[in-house]
């Protein structure tokens, strides 16, 4: 198989754009768009939505730490199949809101487009794995935490999109990069924000 760039990540994209229908979408539409074993979309479209002008909402930060924590536990446990409690899956946003913030993610997205290809597929199975998984379940009990402190969240967000996009794509690479700041965000944020 050749190692090209793939769009999977603009193809989640259009999947979630394509579900934004009507004056608001569920978090249960978007779990019904991408389907129900897609973790690495899952997790890739809520860091993303916490990385857009979408994070202006108030506790959107909050709430994509407590998806990613609930997809990275089942991720840990071998399940194949995504669950994630009503409410969670009955929270609503708006489509005009969302649509705006896949519009401003379409060009980074199609950046990183250009360096992603399947290598160092190694990293993407267990025990490898697993580090970076424990290491985002740390980062996401942080998260509520950097409502409070300016952009921190998005800079969270976007750390853990980064992973997402190495699982999607097939990337260890991605998957290697985004273990450096996964190792320091927490440590950073807690000196920077709560340290004397």
């Amino acid at each position: 198989m050749a190692e090209e760039p793939t769009r999977a990540l603009s193809d989640v994209l259009d999947q979630l754009e394509n579900a934004a229908r009507g004056e608001s979408i569920k978090v249960e539409d978007v779990v019904e768009k991408l389907g129900h074993k897609s973790f690495a979309a899952l997790m890739l479209i809520f860091s993303l939505i916490s990385t857009s002008p979408a994070s202006a909402i108030p506790g959107i930060t909050t709430t994509v730490a407590g998806v990613v924590f609930i997809l990275v536990v089942q991720m840990i446990a071998g399940r194949t199949c995504v669950w994630l409690p009503g409410i969670i899956t009955r929270r609503q946003m708006s489509s005009a809101k969302l649509c705006q913030g896949i519009g401003w993610l379409r060009k980074p997205v199609q950046l990183v487009e250009g360096f992603t290809r399947p290598r160092l597929t190694f990293l993407l199975r267990r025990p490898w794995l697993l580090l970076p998984l424990f290491l985002i379940l740390a980062l996401t009990l942080f998260m509520p935490v950097m409502e409070v402190i300016p952009t921190t969240g998005s800079i969270a967000s976007a750390v853990i999109a980064l992973f997402a996009a190495g699982l999607l794509t097939r990337d260890g690479i991605f998957v290697a990069l985004s273990l450096i700041p996964l190792g320091g965000l927490p440590v950073a944020v807690w000196y920077f924000g709560f340290g004397s």
